[in-house]
Protein backbone atom coordinates (compact mmCIF):
# COMPACT_ATOMS: atom_id res chain seq x y z
CA UNK A 1 0.00 0.00 0.00
CA UNK A 2 2.57 2.45 1.33
CA UNK A 3 4.53 1.50 -2.23
CA UNK A 4 1.51 2.53 -4.18
CA UNK A 5 1.19 5.32 -2.51
CA UNK A 6 5.14 6.64 -3.32
CA UNK A 7 4.77 5.34 -6.77
CA UNK A 8 2.15 8.12 -7.18
CA UNK A 9 4.40 10.84 -5.80
CA UNK A 10 7.22 9.94 -8.40
CA UNK A 11 7.28 10.68 -12.28
CA UNK A 12 10.50 7.98 -12.22
CA UNK A 13 13.45 8.69 -14.73
CA UNK A 14 13.42 12.29 -17.09
CA UNK A 15 15.73 13.07 -19.95
CA UNK A 16 16.10 17.22 -20.63
CA UNK A 17 16.83 18.61 -23.47
CA UNK A 18 16.98 21.94 -22.29
CA UNK A 19 17.55 24.10 -25.42
CA UNK A 20 18.05 27.42 -26.90
CA UNK A 21 15.32 27.28 -28.65
CA UNK A 22 13.40 24.27 -27.42
CA UNK A 23 13.06 22.42 -24.14
CA UNK A 24 12.19 18.52 -24.74
CA UNK A 25 11.64 16.01 -22.18
CA UNK A 26 10.88 12.52 -22.53
CA UNK A 27 10.14 10.27 -19.57
CA UNK A 28 11.36 6.53 -19.24
CA UNK A 29 8.85 4.31 -20.61
CA UNK A 30 6.81 6.92 -21.71
CA UNK A 31 8.93 8.59 -24.26
CA UNK A 32 8.84 12.45 -25.70
CA UNK A 33 6.18 14.01 -23.09
CA UNK A 34 7.08 17.71 -23.54
CA UNK A 35 8.30 19.85 -26.07
CA UNK A 36 8.01 23.47 -26.11
CA UNK A 37 9.57 26.94 -26.68
CA UNK A 38 12.08 28.15 -23.72
CA UNK A 39 10.75 31.02 -23.41
CA UNK A 40 8.77 33.37 -21.04
CA UNK A 41 6.49 36.15 -21.05
CA UNK A 42 7.70 38.52 -18.09
CA UNK A 43 5.68 41.53 -16.81
CA UNK A 44 7.95 44.50 -16.85
CA UNK A 45 6.10 46.42 -14.03
CA UNK A 46 6.34 43.27 -11.71
CA UNK A 47 9.03 41.02 -12.97
CA UNK A 48 6.33 38.42 -12.65
CA UNK A 49 6.20 35.45 -14.89
CA UNK A 50 2.91 35.34 -17.03
CA UNK A 51 3.27 32.72 -19.27
CA UNK A 52 5.46 29.86 -20.48
CA UNK A 53 6.68 27.89 -23.45
CA UNK A 54 4.53 27.69 -26.28
CA UNK A 55 1.90 30.33 -24.55
CA UNK A 56 4.87 33.10 -24.65
CA UNK A 57 6.07 31.53 -27.65
CA UNK A 58 2.78 32.80 -29.29
CA UNK A 59 2.56 36.14 -27.92
CA UNK A 60 5.89 37.17 -29.08
CA UNK A 61 5.95 39.47 -31.44
CA UNK A 62 2.12 40.90 -29.96
CA UNK A 63 2.78 41.35 -26.66
CA UNK A 64 0.48 42.76 -24.59
CA UNK A 65 1.70 46.54 -22.72
CA UNK A 66 4.36 46.09 -20.27
CA UNK A 67 5.00 42.40 -21.34
CA UNK A 68 7.98 41.04 -23.18
CA UNK A 69 8.71 37.72 -24.26
CA UNK A 70 12.11 36.28 -22.87
CA UNK A 71 14.34 33.30 -23.75
CA UNK A 72 16.16 32.52 -20.36
CA UNK A 73 18.65 31.33 -22.01
CA UNK A 74 21.73 32.03 -25.06
CA UNK A 75 23.80 29.76 -26.76
CA UNK A 76 22.90 26.73 -24.94
CA UNK A 77 23.67 28.08 -21.72
CA UNK A 78 21.60 29.58 -18.59
CA UNK A 79 21.78 33.51 -19.31
CA UNK A 80 19.26 34.02 -16.78
CA UNK A 81 19.30 32.17 -13.67
CA UNK A 82 16.12 33.35 -11.30
CA UNK A 83 13.81 32.83 -14.74
CA UNK A 84 15.49 29.62 -16.29
CA UNK A 85 14.96 27.93 -12.83
CA UNK A 86 11.03 29.06 -12.88
CA UNK A 87 10.89 27.78 -16.25
CA UNK A 88 12.40 24.50 -16.14
CA UNK A 89 10.16 23.67 -12.77
CA UNK A 90 7.02 24.56 -14.49
CA UNK A 91 8.16 22.50 -17.39
CA UNK A 92 9.00 19.90 -15.38
CA UNK A 93 5.50 19.86 -13.97
CA UNK A 94 3.69 19.70 -16.82
CA UNK A 95 5.53 16.90 -17.75
CA UNK A 96 4.66 14.80 -14.77
CA UNK A 97 1.27 12.66 -14.67
CA UNK A 98 -0.99 13.35 -12.13
CA UNK A 99 -0.39 15.41 -8.87
CA UNK A 100 3.52 14.18 -9.14
CA UNK A 101 5.55 16.02 -6.61
CA UNK A 102 9.16 14.66 -6.82
CA UNK A 103 11.16 13.20 -9.63
CA UNK A 104 13.63 10.21 -8.86
CA UNK A 105 16.17 11.82 -10.69
CA UNK A 106 17.26 13.07 -14.33
CA UNK A 107 19.92 13.64 -16.83
CA UNK A 108 20.27 16.73 -17.90
CA UNK A 109 22.42 17.56 -21.85
CA UNK A 110 25.08 20.66 -22.12
CA UNK A 111 27.25 21.57 -24.17
CA UNK A 112 31.26 20.04 -24.35
CA UNK A 113 32.97 23.16 -23.40
CA UNK A 114 30.46 24.45 -20.69
CA UNK A 115 32.51 26.34 -18.15
CA UNK A 116 32.14 25.23 -13.90
CA UNK A 117 29.94 28.23 -13.71
CA UNK A 118 27.56 27.28 -16.39
CA UNK A 119 27.19 23.49 -15.23
CA UNK A 120 26.31 24.56 -11.70
CA UNK A 121 23.76 26.99 -12.89
CA UNK A 122 22.29 24.29 -14.81
CA UNK A 123 22.74 21.52 -11.72
CA UNK A 124 20.61 24.18 -9.41
CA UNK A 125 18.03 25.22 -11.64
CA UNK A 126 17.14 21.08 -11.92
CA UNK A 127 17.28 20.64 -7.85
CA UNK A 128 14.65 23.91 -8.07
CA UNK A 129 12.66 21.91 -10.16
CA UNK A 130 12.22 19.00 -7.51
CA UNK A 131 14.57 16.66 -9.03
CA UNK A 132 16.32 14.66 -6.55
CA UNK A 133 19.26 12.98 -8.72
CA UNK A 134 20.63 15.09 -11.75
CA UNK A 135 22.93 13.89 -14.13
CA UNK A 136 24.58 15.94 -17.07
CA UNK A 137 26.38 14.35 -20.07
CA UNK A 138 27.52 16.31 -23.09
CA UNK A 139 25.41 17.18 -25.97
CA UNK A 140 26.43 15.40 -28.20
CA UNK A 141 27.43 12.31 -26.51
CA UNK A 142 23.62 12.01 -25.97
CA UNK A 143 22.48 12.48 -29.59
CA UNK A 144 25.38 9.90 -30.63
CA UNK A 145 23.72 7.24 -28.47
CA UNK A 146 19.66 8.47 -29.56
CA UNK A 147 21.45 8.28 -33.01
CA UNK A 148 22.11 4.45 -32.26
CA UNK A 149 25.59 4.39 -32.15
CA UNK A 150 26.39 1.45 -30.22
CA UNK A 151 28.03 2.34 -27.02
CA UNK A 152 30.20 -0.35 -27.14
CA UNK A 153 31.30 0.21 -30.91
CA UNK A 154 34.88 0.40 -31.09
CA UNK A 155 35.39 2.33 -34.52
CA UNK A 156 34.48 5.89 -34.37
CA UNK A 157 31.10 7.89 -34.80
CA UNK A 158 30.82 11.61 -36.21
CA UNK A 159 27.53 13.26 -35.09
CA UNK A 160 27.10 16.89 -35.55
CA UNK A 161 23.90 18.62 -34.01
CA UNK A 162 23.01 21.57 -34.93
CA UNK A 163 20.53 23.30 -32.66
CA UNK A 164 19.19 26.54 -32.40
CA UNK A 165 21.86 28.57 -30.76
CA UNK A 166 24.98 25.82 -30.93
CA UNK A 167 26.44 23.44 -32.98
CA UNK A 168 27.90 20.30 -31.41
CA UNK A 169 30.47 18.10 -33.02
CA UNK A 170 31.07 14.86 -31.09
CA UNK A 171 33.36 11.90 -32.55
CA UNK A 172 32.36 9.11 -30.20
CA UNK A 173 34.09 5.21 -29.40
CA UNK A 174 33.59 2.98 -27.16
CA UNK A 175 30.95 4.85 -25.19
CA UNK A 176 33.72 8.06 -24.74
CA UNK A 177 33.75 11.48 -26.32
CA UNK A 178 37.60 11.39 -28.28
CA UNK A 179 37.34 14.44 -29.57
CA UNK A 180 34.58 17.70 -29.45
CA UNK A 181 33.73 21.13 -30.44
CA UNK A 182 31.26 22.91 -29.95
CA UNK A 183 30.27 26.77 -31.22
CA UNK A 184 27.76 29.43 -30.73
CA UNK A 185 26.48 28.76 -34.04
CA UNK A 186 23.08 27.82 -34.91
CA UNK A 187 19.91 27.69 -37.23
CA UNK A 188 18.44 31.12 -35.38
CA UNK A 189 21.65 33.03 -37.39
CA UNK A 190 19.79 32.06 -40.39
CA UNK A 191 16.64 33.41 -38.87
CA UNK A 192 18.70 37.08 -37.89
CA UNK A 193 20.73 36.71 -41.65
CA UNK A 194 17.06 36.77 -43.31
CA UNK A 195 15.86 39.63 -40.92
CA UNK A 196 18.67 41.94 -41.69
CA UNK A 197 18.34 41.23 -45.88
CA UNK A 198 14.73 42.26 -45.52
CA UNK A 199 15.74 45.54 -43.64
CA UNK A 200 18.95 46.65 -45.41
CA UNK A 201 17.58 45.52 -49.19
CA UNK A 202 13.62 45.61 -49.15
CA UNK A 203 13.18 48.18 -46.75
CA UNK A 204 11.08 45.76 -44.62
CA UNK A 205 11.45 45.44 -40.65
CA UNK A 206 10.02 41.25 -40.38
CA UNK A 207 9.75 40.37 -36.37
CA UNK A 208 11.42 36.91 -35.30
CA UNK A 209 7.63 34.87 -35.93
CA UNK A 210 8.28 35.90 -40.04
CA UNK A 211 11.62 35.17 -40.28
CA UNK A 212 11.27 31.59 -39.25
CA UNK A 213 8.41 31.00 -41.62
CA UNK A 214 10.88 32.34 -44.44
CA UNK A 215 13.51 29.66 -43.15
CA UNK A 216 11.64 27.22 -42.73
CA UNK A 217 9.08 27.44 -46.13
CA UNK A 218 11.59 28.66 -48.74
CA UNK A 219 14.64 29.05 -46.71
CA UNK A 220 16.95 26.05 -48.84
CA UNK A 221 20.82 24.94 -48.42
CA UNK A 222 21.00 24.05 -52.04
CA UNK A 223 19.45 26.06 -54.72
CA UNK A 224 15.50 25.78 -54.81
CA UNK A 225 13.82 23.99 -57.90
CA UNK A 226 11.99 27.03 -58.46
CA UNK A 227 13.52 30.16 -57.88
CA UNK A 228 10.59 32.00 -58.53
CA UNK A 229 8.29 30.69 -56.01
CA UNK A 230 6.92 33.40 -53.85
CA UNK A 231 5.65 34.96 -50.72
CA UNK A 232 4.08 38.69 -49.69
CA UNK A 233 5.69 39.18 -46.40
CA UNK A 234 3.90 41.91 -43.86
CA UNK A 235 6.08 43.96 -41.37
CA UNK A 236 6.90 47.59 -41.01
CA UNK A 237 8.60 49.90 -43.44
CA UNK A 238 11.69 50.96 -42.60
CA UNK A 239 11.34 54.72 -43.84
CA UNK A 240 8.32 55.46 -43.03
CA UNK A 241 7.44 53.01 -39.92
CA UNK A 242 4.38 52.43 -41.55
CA UNK A 243 2.98 48.48 -42.01
CA UNK A 244 4.32 47.08 -45.48
CA UNK A 245 4.60 44.30 -47.25
CA UNK A 246 6.82 43.62 -49.78
CA UNK A 247 6.84 40.35 -52.23
CA UNK A 248 9.56 37.64 -51.19
CA UNK A 249 10.98 34.89 -53.78
CA UNK A 250 12.77 31.33 -52.43
CA UNK A 251 15.86 32.63 -55.15
CA UNK A 252 16.38 36.17 -53.16
CA UNK A 253 16.51 33.89 -49.44
CA UNK A 254 18.90 30.99 -51.07
CA UNK A 255 21.63 33.05 -50.62
CA UNK A 256 21.10 34.07 -47.42
CA UNK A 257 20.69 30.68 -46.24
CA UNK A 258 23.55 29.54 -47.96
CA UNK A 259 25.93 32.13 -46.32
CA UNK A 260 25.26 30.91 -42.77
CA UNK A 261 25.31 26.97 -43.77
CA UNK A 262 28.36 27.75 -45.38
CA UNK A 263 29.50 28.69 -41.68
CA UNK A 264 27.63 25.80 -40.52
CA UNK A 265 29.86 23.62 -42.91
CA UNK A 266 33.39 24.96 -42.70
CA UNK A 267 33.26 24.50 -38.66
CA UNK A 268 32.74 20.47 -39.10
CA UNK A 269 34.64 20.19 -42.18
CA UNK A 270 37.93 22.34 -39.65
CA UNK A 271 36.72 19.86 -37.20
CA UNK A 272 37.36 16.83 -38.74
CA UNK A 273 40.96 17.93 -39.72
CA UNK A 274 42.01 17.57 -36.01
CA UNK A 275 41.25 14.12 -35.78
CA UNK A 276 44.16 11.26 -35.19
CA UNK A 277 44.66 9.39 -38.44
CA UNK A 278 43.01 6.16 -37.02
CA UNK A 279 39.74 7.94 -36.34
CA UNK A 280 39.71 9.85 -39.55
CA UNK A 281 40.08 6.37 -41.10
CA UNK A 282 36.80 5.33 -39.15
CA UNK A 283 34.89 8.27 -40.22
CA UNK A 284 35.90 8.15 -43.53
CA UNK A 285 34.15 4.76 -44.17
CA UNK A 286 31.23 5.50 -41.73
CA UNK A 287 30.66 8.91 -42.47
CA UNK A 288 28.31 12.02 -39.86
CA UNK A 289 25.16 11.26 -38.58
CA UNK A 290 23.47 15.14 -38.57
CA UNK A 291 21.24 15.71 -35.68
CA UNK A 292 19.39 18.40 -33.99
CA UNK A 293 16.20 20.77 -35.64
CA UNK A 294 18.78 22.51 -37.97
CA UNK A 295 19.16 18.95 -39.93
CA UNK A 296 15.23 19.28 -40.96
CA UNK A 297 16.34 22.52 -42.91
CA UNK A 298 15.83 21.39 -46.75
CA UNK A 299 19.01 20.24 -48.07
CA UNK A 300 21.85 20.47 -45.65
CA UNK A 301 23.09 16.84 -45.83
CA UNK A 302 23.13 17.40 -49.54
CA UNK A 303 25.13 20.58 -49.28
CA UNK A 304 27.05 19.07 -46.14
CA UNK A 305 27.76 16.07 -47.72
CA UNK A 306 29.60 17.78 -51.24
CA UNK A 307 31.73 20.23 -48.80
CA UNK A 308 33.11 17.68 -46.86
CA UNK A 309 32.80 14.55 -49.53
CA UNK A 310 31.66 12.47 -46.97
CA UNK A 311 27.61 10.39 -46.36
CA UNK A 312 25.72 12.59 -44.53
CA UNK A 313 22.94 10.36 -42.28
CA UNK A 314 19.77 12.36 -41.18
CA UNK A 315 17.95 9.80 -38.51
CA UNK A 316 14.25 10.21 -38.08
CA UNK A 317 13.33 12.39 -36.13
CA UNK A 318 16.69 14.18 -35.87
CA UNK A 319 15.26 16.75 -33.07
CA UNK A 320 14.61 14.33 -30.73
CA UNK A 321 18.18 12.49 -31.04
CA UNK A 322 19.80 14.37 -27.49
CA UNK A 323 16.65 13.44 -25.74
CA UNK A 324 16.70 9.98 -26.69
CA UNK A 325 20.32 9.36 -26.48
CA UNK A 326 19.86 10.92 -22.67
CA UNK A 327 16.60 8.77 -21.63
CA UNK A 328 18.62 5.20 -23.03
CA UNK A 329 21.13 6.19 -19.93
CA UNK A 330 18.69 4.73 -17.51
CA UNK A 331 18.83 1.47 -18.91
CA UNK A 332 22.92 1.62 -19.06
CA UNK A 333 23.67 2.72 -15.41
CA UNK A 334 27.03 2.13 -15.29
CA UNK A 335 27.68 3.86 -18.32
CA UNK A 336 25.77 6.68 -16.74
CA UNK A 337 28.60 7.31 -14.14
CA UNK A 338 30.89 7.01 -16.35
CA UNK A 339 29.59 9.69 -18.99
CA UNK A 340 28.20 12.13 -16.42
CA UNK A 341 29.97 15.41 -15.99
CA UNK A 342 29.12 16.10 -12.38
CA UNK A 343 32.14 17.12 -11.04
CA UNK A 344 30.85 18.02 -7.31
CA UNK A 345 33.96 18.54 -6.13
CA UNK A 346 34.82 20.99 -8.21
CA UNK A 347 31.65 22.82 -8.94
CA UNK A 348 31.18 23.40 -5.03
CA UNK A 349 32.99 26.25 -5.83
CA UNK A 350 31.93 27.43 -9.25
CA UNK A 351 30.79 30.64 -7.92
CA UNK A 352 34.04 31.51 -6.03
CA UNK A 353 37.08 30.32 -8.80
CA UNK A 354 39.21 32.33 -6.86
CA UNK A 355 38.90 31.49 -3.86
CA UNK A 356 41.88 30.35 -1.88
Amino acid sequence: MALSILKKLVTGSLAIDLGTMNTIIAVKGRDVVFDEPSLVAVNELTEEIVAYGQEAFDMRGREGRDIVVKAPLSGGVVADFERTKKMLSYFVKKAKVGSSRVSLQAVMSMLSDATHVEQRALLNAAEEAHIGKVYTMEEGLAAAFGADVDPNEKRASAVVDYGAGTTNIAVVAKGSVVHSRSERIGSNDINLAIATEMKRHRGLQIGDETAEILKVTYGSAVLPADPDTSIVVGGRDVQTGSPHAVKVTSGEIFPVVEGMVKRFAQLVSDTLTELRPEVAADIHDRGVILTGGGALLDGLDTYLRDFINLSVIVPEEPRYATVRGLLKMFDEPELLEKVSRNELHILQNAEVPFEA
